[in-house]
């Protein structure tokens, strides 16, 4: 061989794994604004949490996906699929009646993104692969996402 890796012997393309440590850049941009002082900054806190929780939702769809693809998940796996999705939901409830938002929803986001590795890992859906950078990514945006959760104290 030529001595470039195999993205079949990976599982994951170099563009796959491009494209996903690009997705922590929104992350970043949110979190640039709100540590600058931006005038933007309380809107930078709001895009931050919402694409955090779509993130922590489409982390669901993924869990669901590999469960049906498999033929072997329980249905432990589908609830578990589903949970990103209605703790998003939760976390906003928050922000909807007025109460203490968005630094504790941030932390608590930041925490169950940074977790959710530990959801692949039980299910045993994913590749080693495809775990390592789900590894990578989920520390990246659930870290950026507390961040954004300590610094809201300082604007709201």
């Amino acid at each position: 061989m030529n001595g470039t890796p195999n993205p079949q012997a990976t599982g994951l393309s170099p563009a796959a794994r491009l494209l996903g440590y690009a997705g922590l850049l929104p992350q970043i941009i949110c979190l640039t604004m709100v540590a600058s002082g931006h005038e933007w900054r309380y809107s930078a806190l709001a895009g931050g949490f919402a694409y955090a929780a779509a993130i922590f939702s489409f982390l669901g769809g993924v869990w669901w996906g590999q469960a049906v693809q498999s033929g072997r998940a329980s249905a432990g796996a589908y609830l578990v699929a589903v949970m990103p999705s209605l703790l998003a939901v939760a976390l906003f409830l928050p922000w909807t009646f007025g109460w203490e938002w968005p630094g504790p929803a941030l932390l608590y986001l930041g925490a169950l993104i940074l977790l959710s590795p530990a959801i692949d890992r039980a299910l045993e859906y994913a590749s080693s692969d495809f775990l390592r950078l789900r590894t990578h990514l989920s520390v990246g945006l659930g870290g950026l996402t507390i961040a954004l959760g300590l610094l809201a104290g300082q604007i709201v």
